[in-house]
């Protein structure tokens, strides 16, 4: 029986923070259990294994960054879309390294499978930006793949400490922004 009070939502999370303290690759059951003061048998009553836990991590951080990008974006369009956007996912993965972490490479279980839904919607979301600079259907999984690995490399190198060298970190994002923000513009104009 689960002990009273904790939940799979309550493993889950506390897995999430524990991967975004210690760092995804070093998540483990025994940790955890010792985070949540339960002997580790007592965590398989809520999560099957480690694997299990992990996809759990990576459902709630999809519906974090998904509901985080549609509050930031809520009623913009063009390149006030895409600074809020890319604002909220680098702030995200600022926030949440080891959580965002368990969403790079999760593969989906079938088309009822939750994380292929809120991946859909996280795609829906960086789809409207691009669809306010009349990016061509033939052209959207290009665009999609460039403009997330942009924001990714930059968010994940920051995460990581990546930029230890002088300057601002925040006015050269800003700068990235106005970039791709350009970029996009001219091929739309082209």
């Amino acid at each position: 029986m689960p002990r009273v009070g904790l939940s799979t939502t309550d493993v889950v999370r506390a897995g999430a923070e524990l991967a975004d303290d210690l760092g995804y690759g070093n998540l483990a059951m025994g940790l955890l259990a010792e985070r949540l003061g339960v002997r580790t048998p007592s965590l398989y009553k809520h999560v099957a294994n480690l694997a299990d836990l992990q996809r759990g991590i990576a459902v709630l951080a999809v519906t974090e960054l998904d509901r985080e990008i549609r509050d930031a974006m809520h009623g913009l369009s063009g390149a006030h879309a895409l600074a809020a956007f890319a604002r909220a996912f680098r702030a995200y993965v600022v926030a949440h390294p080891g959580r965002y972490s368990a969403t790079i490479g999760a593969e989906f279980t079938g088309p009822d499978d939750p994380l292929l839904e809120l991946s859909t919607r996280l795609l829906d979301s960086m789809t409207a930006v691009l669809r306010g600079y009349n990016i061509p259907d033939d052209e959207m999984d290009h665009a999609l793949r460039s403009l997330r690995s942009t924001f990714h490399g930059f968010a994940s190198l920051q995460a990581s400490n990546g930029f230890q060298w002088t300057g601002d970190p925040d006015v050269s994002f800003d700068w990235m922004i106005d970039f791709v923000d350009r970029g996009l513009r001219a091929s739309r104009d082209s």
